[in-house]
């Protein structure tokens, strides 16, 4: 007895502490190559979450305050090898239309954020993602790489004072286009042929030939290696170009501007804030102004992460606990809060290159995070002449990814009424991306609900009416059903007997048996019958106990028939 209680503790242990099922199994094969993918996704990360900061309307030192934290927590919490946290362009972009640019509400935000996702893990309500459909997140995603990408367009080009709402953002942008700066247009776009040169040559290794000679092997491996820190050399490169330009006295570029030094104090989050004319506005008022936010940002961060890390198990042949990716995401949030981070998710782009360059465990994660704490310790003088071109160009190429439209295609070909939601979810995002989500959420819900109160119903004539149903009896069903008893039945000419065939009904509750009560007393009242065949335990044990009057039951419809013909008799009655 106490050897299984033992047994159970150490299971409970390691569903709490993920880490407790592989660290006593790591060696040096293991710490070399999640070193070197640690190393691989920190030089990714680093630039990333200054392009990041920059959606999210934050200076670019928030973009690293957020970027180091959930590697450390997930390497303790989490149970996928290959997922790394991080600020991501999506959660970016719905962070921008929420805390205006203020970094108290990020933190505010982040911390809300934090409580909400553990909260629902503790309560296992992991379950509530599943009502937000594929074609929903696929107009989302669509959409708002459109939007993060088109908005980076204004810094490609140099231009200043466009507004954030996306039309009136593609109006400035075109309007103001006699106004854009040469430098800016030359590095941007200097940039982005560079980071597009990169990616394809990248791409194009994954076709070669594993005969290749040792020699071609290694030149491939020193080219994979460069593209997958190509977002790195831009960055270094262009603020090296903009340094230059600078201490000559020549301003020919945007530049990042002033950026705080340091690491970031670790400090409870700030509960208030005091403007500049002395108003304090508290947490009550933060938290109304953050609104729908708490909602939003908490269940499409949890969704972002799970299908990335669900993606990736897949495909390396490892399972993951839902439950507990919550968890690590929502303490994520909560300890990222204290030190000045904004909301987080799991990142495609950064878990794929930890993927590809070999991660064994977790542990990479504490690599990523010692390189951007590095970073913010030693580098933050040089952010200041990072050009905002640069930055706009690995923007556009992250999110390019994203704008997958065979999605509309495939769902043509498959389910042509799936479209709806997504251009729900894709148009309604271009005017607020919040509303798009909610929009498509809604519409998916309307199509549930229809297909539950009218479900197909197969009608056949043998004499008598047999009805053949082909999902559960609930409530919502329940005029469609009755129309379809008075339709074929009670109403027509002349009036019959009924069959009703619930072989495929799993599921039964009270508003139906309640209508089921009502159709048989009209059924006894007219002299005429209603069989129920192929009644599941279930459903049975429930009809059983509702005290129907005249009940009867049959295996399968043919003997239901032979009753009703009067081929055999059926004397037993509920």
């Amino acid at each position: 007895m106490e050897a299984l209680t033992g047994i159970r503790w150490n299971a409970a242990l390691r569903s709490c502490f993920p880490i407790l099922s592989w660290l006593p199994r790591y060696n040096l094969t293991c710490m070399k190559m999640d070193v070197i993918a640690g190393v691989t996704v920190g030089l990714t990360a680093v630039p990333q979450a200054l392009a990041y900061a920059e959606v999210a309307g934050l200076p670019v030192q928030y973009g690293l305050y957020s970027a180091f934290m959930g590697c450390f927590v997930y390497c303790i919490f989490g149970t996928s090898k290959d997922i790394t946290l991080g600020p991501t362009a999506i959660m970016s972009l719905l962070c921008s239309g929420y805390i205006g640019g203020d970094p108290v509400f990020a933190v505010v935000l982040t911390l809300l954020c934090g409580v909400i996702q553990a909260g629902m893990a503790l309560l296992r309500l992991g379950f509530l993602l599943d009502f937000i459909s594929y074609p929903v997140i696929k107009g989302f995603t669509c959409a708002a790489a459109v939007t993060i990408g088109f908005g980076q367009v204004k810094n490609i080009l140099g231009l200043k004072e466009i507004p954030q709402q996306f039309f009136l953002q593609v109006y400035y942008t075109f309007h103001k286009i006699p106004e854009a700066r040469v430098g800016d247009v030359i590095l941007g776009l200097c940039c982005l042929f560079f980071l597009i040169m990169m990616t394809l040559m990248k791409n194009s290794l994954g076709s070669a030939e594993d005969e290749a000679p040792s020699l071609v092997r290694s030149a491939r491996g020193l080219v994979w290696s460069i593209a997958t820190i190509r977002n790195a050399l831009v960055v270094v490169a262009a603020t090296a170009v903009a340094y230059s330009s600078e201490v000559t006295g020549h301003h020919f570029f945007s530049l990042t501007g002033k950026t705080a030094k340091g690491l970031p104090p670790f400090k409870a989050p700030p509960l208030s804030e005091t403007i500049a004319n002395g108003t304090v506005i508290t947490f009550s008022d933060i938290a109304k102004d953050l609104g729908g936010g708490l909602a939003v940002i908490p269940l499409m961060g949890v969704l972002e992460s799970i299908a990335i890390a669900k993606a990736f198990g897949s495909q390396n042949n490892y399972r993951i606990d839902a439950n507990q990716e919550l968890f690590a995401i929502g303490l994520t949030n909560i300890m990222g809060s204290f030190v000045s981070a904004y909301p987080v998710t799991g990142s495609f782009g950064r878990t794929a290159v930890n993927s590809q360059t070999g991660v064994r465990t977790p542990a990479g994660g504490i690599v990523t995070g010692v390189i951007v704490l590095l970073s913010l310790a030693f580098l933050m003088p040089l952010f200041f002449f990072i050009p905002k071109a640069s930055l706009a160009a690995v923007i556009i190429c992250a999110v390019s990814p994203m704008m997958d439209f065979r999605v509309p295609v495939q769902l043509w070909r498959v389910k042509r009424l799936d479209l709806v939601p997504f251009m729900v979810t894709f148009l309604v995002s271009f005017w607020e991306v919040q509303y798009g989500i909610v929009g498509g959420v809604a519409v998916s819900a309307l199509m549930l609900l229809y297909i539950m109160a009218r479900p197909k119903v197969k009608v056949s004539d043998h004499g008598v009416a047999v009805l053949e149903l082909d999902s559960g009896l609930n409530f919502p069903v329940t005029e469609h059903l009755s129309r379809l008893v008075y339709t074929h039945a009670l109403h027509a000419s002349p009036p019959r007997c009924l069959v009703l065939d619930c072989s495929h009904v799993s599921s039964i509750d009270f508003t139906v048996v309640h209508e089921l009560n009502e159709l048989l007393k009209q059924f006894q009242l007219t002299g005429l019958s209603l069989i129920f065949t192929g009644l599941k335990p279930s459903v049975l044990k429930v009809l059983l106990t509702a005290d129907l009057p005249v009940f009867r039951h049959t295996d399968s419809v043919d003997e239901a028939l032979q009753l009703l013909n009067g081929i055999i008799h059926y004397d037993q009655q509920f």
